[in-house]
C-alpha cells in the first residue's frame, strides 16, 4: 500500500512503474520552459530543491497527453517519473547555478558596469535586481543627496558595479564605482585642461567638505576660499565651481580646489583695478570684513582699509554702526602704496566737513536739541546733527552738587534741550549745558541768606577741612574747621559734628559766582578772646594752670578757652633759678605780651619776681634810711649815702640786699 503525499486521504494500492515513460515532443518542450522557473540559491537545502523538482515533474505530468499514460497512472493522479528524471533536473540546476556563479565572478573581477532596477529601499541598503539569482545591495549612504534623502525610488534604473557576494545572501554592489567608471575620463580631461566643473556640496568631513561632481570628491578646507574659512557648514547644499587638482584611479580618490579659480578671478580683477586706481579717485566696493578698527572693502581683486575714523565726521563705537558685510558702498582713495599694494579709503570725505561752519550754525547761547549718544562718568555726548556732537559735562547738568552720575539724569537715545556754551572747530568740540535752562538758585542766595543770618541745616558730608551743611536742595554751605569752636583746637570736624545731624550756623559769606556759601558755628557763641582782651592789659598778674609743655615753654590756661605761652626763658624765679612747670600745676604769671589779632598772650614768672622786688624797695626807702646813717663812719660816704637815700631812682638792688640782711641780723 502506498500513500500519496499530495492526496493523503487516498489509500488505493497501485503498482509502481519502473520503466521510463516516453514523453511526447510537446511535453518535452513544455518541460524545458518550466525548467527555467527553477531558481535556487546556494543557501537552499537539498530538500527544498527536491520539492521544486517534484513540482516541475508534476507540471510535466499534467501536460502529458492521456494516451501517454497507462490506466493506473490516470486513476491514481500521481506524477509518473523515476530517478532518471530527478537526476536530469538536478543536473540542469547545477549547470544553471555554475553559470550564474561564473557570471558573478566575471562581473566582480572585471568591475563591469551593469544596469539594475530598484526593487526597494531599506534603512541600510537600496535593493536592486541585477539579473542574477540574488539581488544587489547598494549601501544607502552612496545614494543620499545633500539633504540626506535617497536619489532613487522603486522602479528606477541604476548603474552599479558588482563588488562581492555577501555571506548572508545577495551581492554587494557600488553605485559610486559605476559613476567613477562613467565619469573618470571626463575628470581626467578636466584636470589636464584645467577646466572648471560644477558640483554640489553634500556634507562636511574632517578637514574639509565632500562635493558631488558626478562622484564624491574631497574639497580641503584650505582650498575653499582665498582666506581661511571658519564656518564650513554654511556651504552645505550650495552649488560651487571647482577644479580637479588630484586623481587616484586605483583608490578612486578625487581632490578638488575652489581657491584656484577664485585666485585667478581675483588676479584678473586686480589687474583692472590697479590700472585705474589713483589717490583721490572714487570707486565702488563691497564690504568684505569688519573689525574693531575699520572695514575691509573689496574694490575688485584688491582690498582696501576703511578706517573707523574715516567713516563718519562724527564718532562711531564700531564700524557695524554704519556698514555691514556685503554692503556695496562708494569710497574715496586717500592713499595708495603701489609697492606694497596697500590702499587707505575714506567714506566721510565724500561729504563736506560739517565743522567748517559750525561756529556760524551754533552760536554761543543758542538753544539746540539733540540725541544722547553715550553716557560716561564725566558727562554725556549729544548728537546735534550727523557728524556734530557736543559734550554736556556733569557739572553743567544741574545746579545741585549732589548728583553722583550723569546716568541719573539722561540715558542713550534721550532727546534733550541744551545751551551752546563754547565751540572749538579746530578741536572739533562743542560744550553744552543743561542747567542753564533752569533757574539758578545761587542768584537769589544773597537776598535769601544775607551775611549774619542764622540758618538751620543737616550735616551732609565731613571732610578734613570742614563740614558741608545742606540748607536746601542743591545748596550746601561749608563750615570750616576753624569756625567750629572758639576755644578748642579741633583737628577734624567729626570731633564736634556727626553726619546727618541737624545744626544751627550763621552765614559768614556768599559767593554766587563761585557757588560758595561760608558758614560758622562758633560765631553763635561769645568770643572768649575778645572778652579777655577787653578785661586785661600788659603787666597784669594772673593765675594760670599748665595745660601742656614743649621744649620752648609751656601753654597755660589763663581763662576758660584762653591760652597763653610762658617761654622757657621767662620760667625762672627772682634768683634766676628755673621753675619747673608740670602739667596741671598752677602758678602766677605776669602778662608781658598781647596780640588780639593773632590771639596770642605772652606770660612770665620772672616778671612776677621783679614786681615783688620793686615793692620791697619802696618799703626800704620808707624805713631803712635812719639805720644806714649810723652804720657809715666816713663823712664823705655819709653824705653820698644821704644823697642816694633821698632819691628813689638811685637805690640799688645791693642796698636792698644789705638792708634785708641787717634786718634779719637785728631779729
Amino acid at each position: 500500500m502506498t500513500v500519496d503525499v499530495h492526496n493523503p486521504d487516498q489509500t488505493e494500492s497501485n503498482p509502481l512503474t519502473t520503466e521510463l515513460e516516453t514523453l511526447a515532443p510537446e511535453a518535452t518542450a513544455e518541460q524545458a520552459d518550466l525548467s527555467s522557473e527553477l531558481t535556487l540559491t546556494t543557501a537552499e537545502p537539498i530538500e527544498e530543491a527536491a520539492t521544486k523538482l517534484d513540482n516541475v515533474a508534476a507540471s510535466s505530468e499534467d501536460a502529458t497527453p492521456p494516451e501517454a499514460s497507462d490506466g493506473n497512472s490516470a486513476l491514481s493522479g500521481e506524477p509518473d517519473y523515476d530517478a532518471a528524471d530527478f537526476a536530469a533536473a538536478l543536473a540542469n540546476f547545477d549547470r544553471e547555478q555554475a553559470a550564474e556563479t561564473a557570471a558573478a565572478q566575471n562581473l566582480t573581477t572585471e568591475e563591469v558596469v551593469v544596469t539594475g532596477t530598484v526593487v526597494k529601499i531599506t534603512d541600510k541598503h537600496v535593493v536592486i535586481d541585477i539579473g542574477l539569482k540574488s539581488e544587489g545591495l547598494i549601501p544607502l549612504d552612496q545614494v543620499l543627496d545633500h539633504e540626506g534623502k535617497p536619489k532613487f525610488k522603486a522602479g528606477d534604473a541604476v548603474d552599479v558595479v558588482v563588488e562581492r557576494e555577501e555571506p548572508e545572501g545577495g551581492y554587494l554592489v557600488s553605485y559610486e564605482k559605476a559613476l567613477r567608471h562613467k565619469i573618470w575620463d571626463k575628470l581626467e580631461k578636466a584636470a589636464n585642461d584645467k577646466v572648471p566643473v560644477k558640483g554640489m556640496v553634500v556634507s562636511r568631513v574632517k578637514g574639509g567638505l565632500t562635493v558631488d561632481i558626478g562622484i564624491k570628491a574631497f574639497l580641503p578646507g584650505s582650498q575653499i576660499e582665498v582666506r581661511p574659512v571658519r564656518n564650513l557648514d554654511g556651504y552645505i547644499g550650495t552649488e560651487i565651481e571647482v577644479r580637479v587638482i588630484k586623481l587616484n584611479k586605483k583608490r578612486g580618490n578625487v581632490v578638488i580646489s575652489r581657491k584656484e579659480i577664485l585666485e585667478e578671478e581675483q588676479n584678473a580683477k586686480k589687474a583692472v583695478t590697479l590700472a585705474q586706481l589713483e589717490e583721490g579717485s572714487v570707486l565702488t566696493g563691497t564690504v568684505k570684513n569688519l573689525t574693531d578698527y575699520g572695514a575691509f572693502v573689496d574694490m575688485g581683486g584688491l582690498d582696501g582699509l576703511l578706517h573707523i575714523t574715516d567713516m563718519s565726521w562724527g564718532r562711531l563705537t564700531h564700524p557695524r554702526d554704519l556698514v555691514n558685510v556685503g554692503d556695496e558702498i562708494q569710497v574715496k582713495v586717500l592713499k595708495f602704496d603701489k609697492e606694497k599694494q596697500r590702499v587707505s579709503l575714506g567714506f566721510k570725505q565724500l561729504t563736506p566737513d560739517p565743522w567748517l561752519d559750525a561756529t556760524e550754525r551754533y552760536p554761543i547761547g543758542a538753544q539746540v536739541r539733540g540725541r544722547v549718544l553715550s553716557v560716561t562718568d564725566y558727562g554725556a555726548f549729544v548728537e546735534l546733527e550727523q557728524g556734530i556732537e557736543g559734550l554736556v559735562h556733569v557739572s553743567e547738568m544741574t545746579w545741585s552738587k549732589r548728583m553722583k552720575h550723569p546716568s541719573k539724569m539722561v540715558k542713550p537715545g534721550d532727546e534733550v534741550d541744551t545751551i551752546i556754551l563754547s565751540v572749538n572747530p579746530n578741536d572739533r568740540r562743542i560744550s553744552l549745558g543743561m542747567k542753564q535752562l533752569q533757574d539758578n538758585p545761587w542768584e537769589q542766595l544773597e537776598d535769601k541768606y544775607p551775611i549774619g543770618a542764622i540758618i538751620e541745616g543737616r550735616v551732609r558730608n565731613l571732610t578734613d577741612f570742614g563740614a558741608f551743611i545742606e540748607i536746601e536742595d542743591g545748596i550746601d554751605g561749608l563750615v570750616h574747621v576753624s569756625n567750629l569752636s572758639w576755644t578748642k583746637r579741633i583737628k577734624h570736624p567729626s570731633e564736634v559734628l556727626k553726619k546727618g545731624e541737624k545744626v544751627r550756623a550763621i552765614v559768614l559769606g556768599v559767593e554766587p559766582e563761585n557757588r560758595r556759601l561760608s558758614l560758622g558755628v562758633k560765631q553763635l557763641q561769645p568770643d572768649v578772646w575778645e572778652t579777655f582782651f577787653a578785661q586785661h592789659r600788659i603787666g597784669d598778674v594772673i593765675k594760670g594752670k599748665v595745660l601742656r609743655t614743649a621744649q620752648f615753654g609751656a601753654f597755660v590756661e589763663i581763662a576758660e578757652g584762653v591760652e597763653g605761652l610762658c617761654h622757657v626763658s621767662e620760667a625762672v624765679d627772682q634768683n634766676n633759678a628755673a621753675v619747673k612747670l608740670d602739667v596741671d600745676t598752677e602758678h602766677e604769671f605776669k602778662i608781658v605780651k598781647m596780640n588780639q589779632e593773632e590771639k596770642k598772650v605772652g606770660l612770665s614768672i620772672r616778671a612776677v619776681g621783679e614786681e615783688a622786688s620793686r615793692a620791697e624797695v619802696e618799703i626800704y626807702k620808707e624805713h631803712g634810711s635812719t639805720k644806714d646813717h649810723k652804720d657809715h663812719k666816713d663823712n664823705k660816704d655819709h653824705k653820698e649815702h644821704k644823697s642816694s637815700s633821698s632819691s628813689s631812682s638811685s637805690t640799688t638792688l645791693g642796698d636792698l640786699i644789705n638792708w634785708k640782711r641787717s634786718e634779719r641780723e637785728g631779729e
